[in-house]
């Protein structure tokens, strides 16, 4: 009794699949991974951010990237890392981007900007590139840090 109304033939029901469809890309592409603020899928270079009590550290996976091309900016607690690569010189290809079957690593400039928290002192930043990873250590400013106050017993 019900098929006639369930008929995946009918328009109605396709256009509704056809929006089932965009709606799953779209929450797909910006959905947050579990409990931590997530970013656009694709946003390169991906960022894990780490505290310990004296500094912050931002990890940047930048693989393919000349470190001295690498600029980076601190202004108050905004880290501002931007670069760029040409994959296609990487491995010595000659070939039009037309040409490719299959292309997944972009070639191009980026810009990525990380807020961190207001804890931290700019003139106090450090930078090392190894084996694909930028680490950038911030360190906290003095005030902010955590410290173990001693009891006097009396």
């Amino acid at each position: 009794m019900l098929s006639p109304w369930l008929a995946v033939s009918d328009p109605a029901w396709s256009q509704l699949e056809e929006l089932s469809r965009e709606m799953q890309k779209l929450f797909g592409l910006y959905a947050p991974s579990g409990n931590i603020r997530g970013v656009v899928k694709g946003t390169f270079p991906p960022v894990n951010v780490a505290e310990t009590p004296e500094k912050v550290i931002a990890y940047i996976y930048a693989p393919g990237i000349d470190p001295e091309k690498l600029e980076l900016t601190m202004e108050k607690n905004l880290l501002t890392i931007s670069a760029g690569r040409d994959t296609a010189a990487e491995v010595g290809e000659n070939t039009d981007p037309a040409g490719y079957y299959r292309r997944e690593r972009f070639s191009g400039t980026f810009k990525r900007v990380i807020s961190l928290p207001e804890s931290v002192d700019p003139s106090k930043t450090e930078a090392t590139y190894q084996a694909g990873i930028l680490t950038v250590s911030i360190a906290k400013k003095e005030e902010q840090r955590s410290r173990k106050i001693a009891v006097n017993i009396s």
